[in-house]
């Protein structure tokens, strides 16, 4: 039997190694939610993902990647995601509505990540910390413009300050929630949290 084309079998490592690389970040996500990024070893890490500590290192050099791949690619997202919105948005209203909306989205879906981010930034190497506010800045700047739009006579220092609270605001959910709470619930509290950013943006 003829062996099957090489780029199928590279596909098919590549795509079970984005899979492990994966389920080590979910991992460290809840790991470092739990404990903190210095309460957790590598090979706590390897165990929650189902592979040797020693493993973990055929796709990140060290811990301190792991919480870099984290943050950063999280942050990544956002970015593309926030402007994604935006760009597909017919009028500001439009924008700033869907902007919440994801937002809200993603608070609701991550809260562990968010609990890693408030608590666990500043042990990003300084490199890494940089980029990582450097995307976030972007964001904001993001709903900064669209709502700048909606009300162009308000000066954009406030402006900033209110994305700011909405952010606080809707990123406030891993306080609020925890893993029991159910589907019907989190829906209420996506559509309490919706309502409420809108009004603080728009006040």
């Amino acid at each position: 039997m003829d062996a099957p084309p090489t780029e199928e079998r590279v596909t098919g490592r590549s795509i079970a190694k984005a899979s492990r690389r994966a389920a080590l970040l979910d991992a460290a996500a809840q790991l470092f939610a739990d404990r903190g990024y210095n309460g957790v070893s590598i090979e706590d890490l390897g165990a929650a993902a189902g592979v040797s500590g020693p493993a973990v290192y055929r796709h990140f050099p060290g811990k301190p990647a792991v919480l870099a791949a984290l943050l950063t690619g999280v942050s990544e997202d956002l970015l593309e995601g926030g402007r994604a919105v935006a760009e597909d948005a017919s009028s500001p209203e439009e924008a700033l509505r869907g902007l919440i909306r994801f937002q809200v989205d993603f608070a609701l879906d991550n809260a562990n990540v968010i609990r890693v981010q408030d608590r666990d930034l500043g042990s990003l190497p300084h490199d890494d910390e940089r980029t990582v506010r450097s995307l976030q800045r972007a964001y904001v700047q993001v709903w900064v413009d669209e709502l700048a739009r909606h009300v162009p006579e308000t000066e954009r220092s406030l402006l900033r300050r209110k994305v700011h609270a909405v952010f606080g605001l809707i990123n406030s959910t891993p306080h609020t929630t925890h893993r029991t709470t159910s589907a019907r619930e989190l829906a209420a509290l996506g559509d309490l949290l919706q309502d409420m950013a809108w009004a603080a943006l728009t006040v």
